[in-house]
């Protein structure tokens, strides 16, 4: 079975910066599309961005041009680069996997315990 832990999270000031890391174990690694999902409190899990094994990237239109994902096979990781924090960005991170290239909340086969960003002053 496939384990994600993610890490990074924090409290972050607006405008500031932060990187969130996925470490992935299992020996079909590459197999899968790495996603990225957050949840506010109150709110529905909505995706953010994603990643697939070909390394194309795909983001939603609220975090383009702010967050970057990337994955490092070798290191069985995938991280979220996040830039020019805002307040509305505060949120439980989830890390998550699919065998099927997919985006959509309901084909994702594995999920992290999430990591909560906080942006506040």
């Amino acid at each position: 079975q496939v384990q994600l832990v993610e890490s990074g999270g924090g409290l972050v000031q607006p405008g500031g910066s932060m990187r969130l890391s996925c470490a992935v174990t299992g020996r079909t690694y590459s197999s899968y599309t790495m996603d990225w999902f957050r949840q506010a409190p109150g709110k529905e899990r909505e995706f953010v961005a994603a990643i697939s094994r070909s390394g194309s990237t795909y983001y939603a239109d609220s975090v383009k041009g702010r967050f970057t994902i990337s994955r490092d096979n070798a290191d069985n990781t995938v991280y979220l680069q996040m830039n020019s924090l805002k307040a509305e960005d505060t949120a439980v991170y989830y890390c998550a996997a699919s065998v099927v290239a997919s985006w959509e909340l309901k084909d994702m086969n594995y999920w992290g315990k999430g990591t909560l960003v906080t942006v506040s002053s």
